[in-house]
């Protein structure tokens, strides 16, 4: 037994995790099994991991685990994503600490970066998930820019260019300055933020010291304005409607017009209009037939439109314009004002809003079927309140731009011809472009590819279906065996990057839905409340928590973390909880395996009883958590199966069928505790993987075939189990309460005692016998006179009778105290 003294899960978590991929238990092909598949939310290839991703990737193998006992052929898709923005972010600040840039080194040198930077951290990441326990099928991981995905990529944009869906325009974006590239409304997140209201004097033109104040809260934006907007019925300004003003600086002349848009209670009652940095600025220029001037460059700088403040910051601008106009007397004054700023949850800048020439996808129609399915429960979301959340954005969605000014990604599948480079064609290769120019009867010399690549989520929004290469091939043994998938765990915070487009991507490309359910993990926060993350530095490194805890304390602690609302409250010691209940586990092992078979002895009736409540009890247990994990109540199940060792079977069963003296027990009592610890090890197996399976191959000499992770999960039985168990728990609390006498008196265990309580509630009463450590039963029809030492439990009345072995202690009780001798421990109803 030396052996298994102690538990050294470093050394126990490798070596199981080898054998599971030796004999190939993760690796999945089409047979006759239902299937069971989940596409991994595959992590940027940014960094590593961190706390929310280990949330997710425990509660996703918690499910694969689960099915693969059910029975079903599980086939678990590992990947990652090549998160365009955030990654060439990550090169380009390492090229800047080599005094290099992008621009100077070359799009193929900076690719060749770009994939050093990629194989790296893909490896960190896999193997962080490794182990964490994840029983991926590895064989066949995916990248969302390896070669197949690129071809599914281009595939996936020609076919809906061709259907009509995919266009070109000059419109509003959202500007990302610090990238230099556009992104979607779903990366622009809003801050309340502390700033100034700035009012600002413009001269009136043809009127003798005439002058309008106009209210904004960026001034450097005076350099784009081409109009001055009053409301119609606001009576201080009627006058001036049709007139025109110079704007400030830049002294351009431009119209004062009136529109309904304008809010006459705000500052001063005037707008200034600059069409080209504000949507709703562009909507009022084209309605009144306002110019359009860009004032910015890609990098946030004033470009030639700026007057003398070309190649300047904007937000040094802001300063020195402001300061111009309070020389010039133009500045009225300056008010604090609280107001929203448009943030890049990509690289956390102010966002510009600006023109520009991008691809967008015509949304509208493939929301359609997508709306639909959610709406009838076609899938079903968990938690039930996502569901009116994303119903809502698809009924108001917007066409999705879906090309970047970036050059790490998807690179977009159209080549440009002619003198101007003016016409283009859409193909999925070089040479197809080429044969369709060729067809145009055009000069092929000048083709060039666009230099733009494809926002990161048009290539994720297909990832169910491309990591079976059902786009180019919709019709392969792989996507018609594994697709749908079954179930998509994700965060809350990717409901419209990624949920809602891959649905829509399902009913376009397949005609079906991409998964049945979404269950959506919680924001993993810490002991502050704040939102783990890299940025913040208060994720902890994942390796480093899995290296002192294990795996299987890790996985224990995140699924035992507090939840408040759908969020979680993360603290290391979880993890310490986790690495306790594995450590009471592997005793409780080690007691039952130090038993020995006796066949000369009689099973003791405390044993039958113990056998009797333990038989039932983990027969109602096994149906909650059978139920638990069916409803997505990944913690709940665990916190059943918690209770159920820790409480049920390690402080009650193994103590009622201890031997009272040596380790020899009836076969009896120790083949029904190997059944009922082999089915604990099952139940247990999907939340600590490494410890059960490192369990099932010692109490029992087994085959590879008999590995736990590929046992059948345990039956459910419908036995009657009701009274048994509460009778159980009435003998439960006589018992605490009995102890909880002898210790607030002083009394030793170890004291003779005797019970005395009704006949008709003497079920267990040999259970009482044996834990109470009680010497012998006796049963009154009547009350005692005696009460001193009485307790109630459940509105009946107890009273305890202690008989000490020295007869010195007795009487020397006796001289202090004649009520103790006198007192008797009765139930009486």
């Amino acid at each position: 037994m030396a052996q298994y003294s102690l538990y050294n899960h470093q050394f126990v978590e490798e070596k199981i995790y080898n054998y599971w991929i030796k004999k190939g238990y993760f690796y999945s092909v089409p047979n006759e099994k239902p299937s069971y598949t989940i596409v991994i939310p595959p992590p940027n290839v940014t960094g590593g991991l961190h706390i929310g991703h280990l949330l997710n990737n425990t509660i996703q193998d918690v499910l694969v685990r689960w099915s693969r006992m059910k029975g079903y052929n599980v086939c678990w898709m590992p990947g990652t994503d090549h998160a365009s923005i955030a990654t060439e972010t990550k090169v380009i600040s390492q090229l800047y600490k080599e005094n290099k840039t992008k621009y100077k080194l070359g799009r193929d040198y900076f690719l060749e970066r770009s994939w050093e930077w990629a194989y790296k951290q893909e490896y960190i990441i896999l193997n962080q998930l490794q182990k964490l326990g994840c029983s991926c099928d590895w064989k066949r991981t995916s990248f969302t820019l390896d070669q197949e995905r690129e071809r599914s990529v281009t595939h996936c944009f020609v076919e809906l260019y061709r259907r009509g869906l995919i266009y070109r325009d000059y419109r509003m974006v959202n500007w990302d300055a610090n990238a230099k590239t556009t992104i979607s409304n779903e990366e622009v997140i809003y801050q309340e933020q502390k700033g100034s209201l700035y009012y600002i004097q413009y001269t009136i033109l043809g009127i003798v010291e005439g002058s309008i104040v106009v209210t904004t809260t960026r001034p450097e934006t005076i350099l784009g304005d081409t109009g001055i907007c009053i409301h119609p019925t606001d009576n201080r300004y009627t006058l001036l409607i049709g007139k025109q003003v110079i704007i400030p600086i830049a002294d351009r002349i431009v119209p004062i017009i009136d529109d309904e848009y304008v809010d006459k209670s705000f500052g001063a009652g005037a707008l200034k209009i600059t069409p080209s940095h504000d949507e709703n600025d562009a909507i009022l220029a084209s309605i009144h037939s306002l110019d359009f001037i860009d004032i910015f460059n890609e990098d946030g700088t004033i470009n030639k439109n700026g007057v003398h403040y070309i190649r300047k910051d904007r937000f040094k601008v802001r300063k020195e314009i402001v300061e111009e106009l309070h020389k010039k007397g133009l500045l009225v004054k300056i008010e604090t004002y609280s107001h929203r700023v448009a943030i890049s949850e990509r690289t956390h800048s102010i966002i510009e809003t600006r023109r520009s020439v991008q691809w967008f996808l015509k949304i509208k129609d493939l929301a359609k079927p997508a709306i639909s399915a959610v709406m009838i429960g076609d899938i079903r979301f968990h938690p039930k309140p996502f569901k009116n959340l994303y119903l809502h954005w698809m009924k108001n969605i917007q066409d999705w731009n879906i090309s970047r000014q970036l050059w790490w990604g998807h690179r977009i599948p159209v080549y440009f011809y002619g003198t101007h480079l003016k016409e283009y064609v859409v193909a999925e290769t070089k040479k197809e472009a080429i044969e369709l120019v060729r067809n145009k009867t055009v000069s092929v010399e000048n083709l060039i590819q666009d230099e733009d690549v494809l926002d990161t989520w048009f290539s994720s929004w297909i990832w169910p279906i491309s990591v079976f290469n059902g786009i180019r091939i919709p019709k392969n043994p792989n996507i018609q065996y594994y697709y749908p998938t079954k179930d998509l765990i994700t965060g809350p915070d990717i409901l419209f990057f990624w949920v809602a487009r891959m649905i829509m991507a399902g009913y376009a490309f397949l005609k079906k839905k991409p998964f049945d359910n979404v269950y959506f993990t919680g924001i993993v926060r810490d002991s502050k409340g704040r939102k783990m993350s890299k940025s913040l530095g208060n994720s902890p490194d994942p390796i480093k928590l899995i290296k002192k805890y294990g795996s299987d304390g890790v996985r224990m602690g995140l699924l035992l973390s507090p939840q408040s609302g759908n969020d979680l409250s993360f603290n290391e010691e979880l993890c310490l909880h986790g690495r306790n209940f594995t450590n009471k586990l592997w005793n409780a092992f080690r007691f039952i395996h130090l038993l020995k078979i006796d066949n000369t002895i009689e099973t003791p009736y405390y044993s039958h009883l113990a056998i009797d409540w333990f038989e039932h009890l983990l027969s109602k247990k096994r149906n909650y958590i059978e139920q638990n994990l069916k409803s997505y109540s990944i913690f709940r199940a665990l916190n059943n199966i918690y209770n159920l060792i820790w409480h049920d079977f390690c402080s009650w069963f193994l103590e009622i069928i201890k031997p009272i003296t040596d380790t020899v027990i009836s076969q009896f009592v120790l083949s029904k505790t190997l059944l009922f610890f082999e089915d604990i090890l099952k139940l247990l197996h999907p939340y600590s993987p490494y410890i059960t399976e490192k369990i099932w191959h010692i109490i029992r000499n087994r085959s590879d075939t008999e590995s736990l992770i590929i046992c059948h999960w345990p039956l459910l039985r419908d036995i009657c189990y009701k009274q048994i168990i509460e009778d159980f728990k009435s003998a439960e609390k006589l018992l605490i309460s009995i102890r909880n006498v002898r210790k607030n008196h002083g009394f030793s265990l170890k004291s003779y005692s005797y019970l005395f309580f009704d006949k008709q509630k003497k079920r267990f009463y040999a259970v009482a016998l044996k834990l109470a450590n009680i010497s012998h039963i006796h049963f009154l029809s009547e009350k005692p006179i005696f009460s001193q030492l009485s307790f109630l439990i459940e509105s009946q009345e107890y009273f305890i009778f202690f008989l000490l072995q020295k007869k010195k202690k007795i009487l020397k009780k006796e001289k202090s105290n004649k009520n103790i001798l006198n007192t008797i421990m009765y139930f009486y109803q």
